[in-house]
């Protein structure tokens, strides 16, 4: 039974890459942030919006609860989910857990591009996007560095780079 979870900042890569290690280890995938979207059939924006913060984190808290109890997964986690309650330890309690380290220049490459579909990042431009990362990245560290594996995940600009990556991450998560 295998239970990996991965973790990082906003735009580290963690659907992409969990997709593809999941198909490479014949493992089942969830995203977090979509299973809570069906579940309560709204956005994670929806749910912030009518609900604020806390009780999102809260309710982010017992669907990470439940899905830890599926076998043989790959769950990615929200960029915030191994900051809030116990929620890191919890994850290295029953599983494996990857933080996914991505450059701030990278990062800032990558979530330009995402601006539209992540609303904390709208009004957010080169330097002031690299400034707002940086310093949410700076508070977000001491829980990511939790995680049993720290993994270098800055290069995904290829299919080929995904899939080199996923074979990288699975031999060091069956060592």
């Amino acid at each position: 039974m295998q239970r990996i979870f991965l973790t990082g900042y906003m735009g580290a890569g963690k659907t992409t890459l969990g997709r593809d290690l999941s198909a490479l280890l014949g493992l089942s995938f969830i995203d977090l942030d979509v299973f809570i979207e069906e579940r309560f059939h709204k956005t994670i924006r929806q749910i912030f919006a009518e609900r604020g913060e806390e009780a999102f984190r809260e309710l982010e808290r017992r669907m990470l609860h439940e899905v830890a109890e599926f076998e043989d997964i790959i769950v990615s986690t929200g960029g915030g989910t191994p900051c809030f309650f116990d929620n890191m330890s919890f994850m290295n309690a029953c599983g494996q857990t990857v933080y996914l380290r991505v450059s701030i220049d990278e990062l800032a490459a990558r979530l330009e591009m995402a601006r539209q579909t992540r609303p904390v990042l709208q009004n957010r431009t080169g330097e002031a996007l690299k400034a707002f990362i940086r310093e949410s990245l700076e508070s977000r560290l001491p829980f990511y560095e939790q995680a049993r594996f720290i993994f270098d995940a800055e290069t995904m600009d290829t299919h080929d780079d995904v899939r080199k990556l996923s074979e990288w991450l699975a031999q060091i998560l069956a060592q």
